[in-house]
Formats: C-alpha cells, structure tokens, sequence
C-alpha cells in the first residue's frame, strides 16, 4: 500500500459521495482549549465512513474487470456502503445480515439495491453463510476492513482533512476492526510525519488499545459497549500492523462518557451521531490526550443510530451530566407530605421528572414512605445545590 492507492480512491470516489468538508466548532473547542474541527462523516452517503472503503473496492474491482458479483456480512454500516457501492456501479450484491438486525437496517440496504440473506444469531454465524454463499455464487467477498482496498478508500478522510486544512496539529479516530484508523493514520503520516494520530476505543472493545500496548495483535473474547460500530472482538492483522506503525496513541473512553457526547452532539451542533462516531469527540473532552492550543480534527464516523435507542442514549447523558439526578428519600405518608417536598424542589427552579413510592419496607413505620425520585437541574452545580436545599429541610438523601 503506498500515498498513491489512496490519491486514486479519492479520484474514483469524487462525485460519487458527498464532499463532506472540515468545520470549525466554537463550542468544542472552547470545552477542550483547543482549535478544534469536525468531519461529519455522519453526514455522508449512507451515513457513514463505510462507503468510501467499499466504494474503492468494488470501483476498483470492476476497473480489473474480475467480478461483477460481490457478497458480504454485516449487521451495520458496511452492508449498506456495499450496498450503495454496487447499485452505483451496476453490480450485483448480496448482503449476509443477522437474524436479529433492526428492520430499520434491513430495509435501508435493500433499499441501495442488494439482496438481503438474513442468516445465523450473531455476526460469526452470518459470517459463515456469506462464505458458504461465495463459493456457491463465484462472488468476491468484501472484507469491512482487513482489506487494502478498503483501507486506502476509509484514507480518503485524511486526503480531505490535509486538503481543507493543511496546518492540522492532530487527527482522533474512532477504531473498531481498524480499517478507518489505519488507512487514515498512514496517508497522514506520508504526507505530514508530524501529525499526531490518536484512536479511540471504546472500555469494553479495546482489542486494539492492547494490540497496540503489547506490539502484538490481540482479540478480546467479549465485547461489551454501546458503541456497536466499534464493538470487534478480533480487528484485522493489516489493520492493526499499519496502526502500529502509523498511530501515535491509544485512548480509552467509557459509555458515559460516549452518552454524554452525543447528547452534547445533539444539543450543541445539532448533530445525529451513532456511539461510534461520538467516540472521538468524547475523548478529547475527557481530556484522555493533551489537546492544548493544538488544530485538532476529531472524525465523527457516522450518524446510524436507532430512533428508539436515541432516547436511552440521551437519558444516559443527562445523567452522566448531571442534568438529570436520581435519588430517595424518607418522609411522612401523610396529606402534604409530597407537596411540601414539591414546593422545595420548585423553589430551587428544578422540576420533578418521576416519583416512585416505596411503603413495604419491612422497617418502615405504619405512616412512613420512601419516595424514589428523579429530577432534572441545569448542571451539576444546581443539582448540589438542589440536595444541599433538601437536607437543610431536614431530609435525609440517599443518591441512586
């Protein structure tokens, strides 16, 4: 793989996917003391980085003229960046997906053109059927990322990045099987060996942070985060050999923390952007680098998520913002009781959200109750305050 793969993937992709350019973010960067800049990549064809890759690939096959039939396995965003990819170039796919796969996800890569195998419980299972399938089609398999196809068509991001703004200090790039990393990280460094590149990782699917700390390639056996687009047990052997020659650091972000971003995302930039994608951004407001005075691009890598895991996303922000607290307190079960304990919150200029009694108890005295509460403040701050307001009227409160 050399500069050049990638400088023809970006001429095989002009005009066939958005031209998604670097924008600046006062908010963020003024949250993070840093110049820093967005890639909406969420607001790609398809919703997502997924499609370069795949574009480049069956491009590039079709130009060889070696297959006119290609098969791949996803439950995600690569099945409909194939998808699109071979309706564009008058090929014929088939998309291998999961039993279990949103309906959402079925229907919108039929809707680029393939046909849809829903096969097997899990990814491993679908996988195998879309093998069984290829030999049985004499069909090319599109690998999500331990291609160098692929790879060099997700290094595309860094072309545009290095064209709109040449000075950039620092790339963060969200990581799953490694495939966006690596492509990204390499034509970086051969066109600007000093710029940083840092991915992102999520706590629960870290395979490559320890490929990367053990300079050995390392699977998981387990993967547990939200952010499913980055959920890989086993990254890929290309991917994660040019990341470690290529990536200067490796970051951790928790749940929370990728919750909280997104509703920042949501409420801030006005952006819809899937746990994966808000990765990157949630680790330079964790402070998980040294981002200071620095021209910092973070790859928001797609907008894919569930309407209705939006609203547990969102939840789990403002809690982890503390715009929304949760706790339990005892008071007498007696007319007023409740009232009195409203007219405190109302007056601390937060509203109550949900209560919940608990009067079986075994300790509880026959006129005695527990109410669980949830309430919404505008910060931490006021949330204290609200509690400090409370036990100053003599309430004891146990935060849940």
């Amino acid at each position: 793989m050399n500069s050049k793969e990638v400088e023809m993937a970006a001429a095989r992709l002009q005009g066939n996917i958005h031209n998604v350019k670097v924008t600046s973010s006062k908010t963020f960067s003024a949250m993070s003391g840093c110049d820093l800049f967005l890639k909406c990549e969420n607001r790609q064809k398809t919703g997502s980085f997924k499609v370069r890759g795949a574009f480049n690939k069956l491009a590039k096959l079709k130009e060889e003229g070696k297959t006119n039939e290609v098969i791949a396995s996803s439950a995600g965003n690569h099945a409909q960046g194939v998808s699109y990819a071979s309706g564009k170039l008058g090929m014929h796919a088939t998309i291998v997906m999961p039993k279990s796969t949103p309906i959402a996800k079925v229907l919108a890569t039929k809707g680029y053109g393939a046909d849809v195998v829903l096969a097997g419980d899990n990814y491993d299972e679908c996988y195998e059927e879309a093998l069984r399938l290829q030999k049985e089609k004499k069909a090319t398999f599109i690998h999500p990322f331990d291609d160098e196809d692929v790879i060099a068509g997700q290094g595309t991001i860094a072309y545009e990045i290095c064209h709109d703004l040449p000075n950039v200090d620092m790339i963060v790039v969200p990581a799953g099987g490694g495939g966006l990393l690596a492509g990204i990280s390499y034509y970086a460094k051969q066109i600007n060996p000093r710029i940083k590149i840092v991915g992102v990782q999520a706590e629960g699917a870290d395979a490559i942070v320890q490929s990367f700390q053990q300079k050995k390639h390392c699977s998981t056996k387990r993967v547990n985060t939200i952010a499913d687009g980055i959920a890989v047990m086993n990254p890929g052997e290309k991917t994660v050999k040019l990341i470690q020659e290529n990536v200067d650091e490796m970051v951790r972000v928790s749940d929370d923390e990728i919750a909280a971003t997104i509703l920042l995302l949501l409420e801030r930039e006005k952006l819809v952007v899937e746990p994966a994608g808000a990765s990157s951004l949630a680790a330079v407001l964790n402070h998980k680098m040294d981002v200071a005075a620095k021209r910092v691009v973070c790859v928001l890598s797609g907008g894919n998520i569930d309407v209705s895991f939006i609203h547990k996303v969102v939840e789990k922000g403002l809690v982890t913002r503390g715009r929304n607290i949760k706790f339990k307190t005892l008071m007498l079960d007696v007319p007023g009781s409740l009232e009195h304990f409203a007219h405190i919150v109302k007056e601390a200029n937060a509203n109550i959200i949900e209560v919940q009694y608990d009067r079986i108890q075994a300790d509880l005295n026959l006129n005695e109750t527990i109410i669980h509460v949830a309430v919404e403040v505008s910060s931490k701050e006021h949330g204290d305050a609200l509690i400090k307001a409370l036990k100053q009227k003599g309430y004891e409160i146990t935060m849940e």
